[in-house]
């Protein structure tokens, strides 16, 4: 299952250690939505983490960027997938760069979920919200045999987002989840990687293998 932590949207205080300290700690994937930030700082933010880390990043906006990092992925908002030529372009000219790049979308429906084509360039795509972030319930319209259903009938390689913690772990993994992207648990916390060293633990307490 993968384990995905996704930046803060706002500025968080030393947010660039914590980050390193995460992939130190073996973090495989770290989505950048920082949606505010110009491309020089989205250059800066990105060119503060050391190299080696940077096959790890997948990045929400200035998507261009791929280009001058080796970065694993760019993720395509309804704004990219909206201005098809121009994303069409951006994403040939990153693969001559980097031809194994992933890309990566966000879905809120079942409906948009079982619409994509089986064969689509995607590598796997968010479906959110899908927790409450007070009780673990579902929320979204969501439940739990629509979602296993939808899950069972797409080849799609879904992960789930929204009020995902360490509490939901197990619930997701039963449904049938190809993954969970953490978000608000780790940067609310007061030790963010502390936060991330007991996900893992329960990762491992459930001997669920992370991707």
């Amino acid at each position: 299952m993968k384990l995905i932590v996704i930046s803060s949207s706002a500025d968080i205080e030393n947010e660039v250690q914590t980050v390193i300290q995460l992939f130190e700690a073996g973090l495989e994937t770290f989505h950048i939505r920082k949606h505010r930030l110009s491309t020089r700082k989205m250059k800066n933010f990105i060119a503060a983490i050391p190299p080696h880390f940077h096959n790890r990043i997948v990045i929400h906006s200035h998507h261009k960027l791929a280009r001058r990092f080796k970065l694993k992925g760019i993720h395509l908002t309804k704004s990219h997938k909206q201005k098809k030529w121009s994303t069409w372009l951006t994403i040939k000219l990153v693969k001559l760069r980097n031809p194994g790049i992933i890309l990566t979308t966000s879905y809120s429906t079942i409906g948009q979920i079982l619409a994509t084509k089986q064969d689509h360039e995607y590598d796997y795509v968010f479906l959110s919200p899908i927790f409450d972030n007070f009780n673990s319930k579902f929320q979204g319209g969501f439940t739990e045999h629509s979602l296993r259903s939808a899950l069972q009938k797409s080849a799609l390689q879904i992960v789930a987002r929204g009020g995902v913690d360490i509490g939901t772990v197990d619930k997701a993994n039963d449904i049938g989840f190809a993954g969970l992207a953490f978000y608000t648990s780790i940067w609310r916390s007061k030790n963010p990687l502390e936060e991330f060293n007991k996900i893992v633990e329960k990762f491992q307490d459930l001997k669920i293998p992370i991707q």
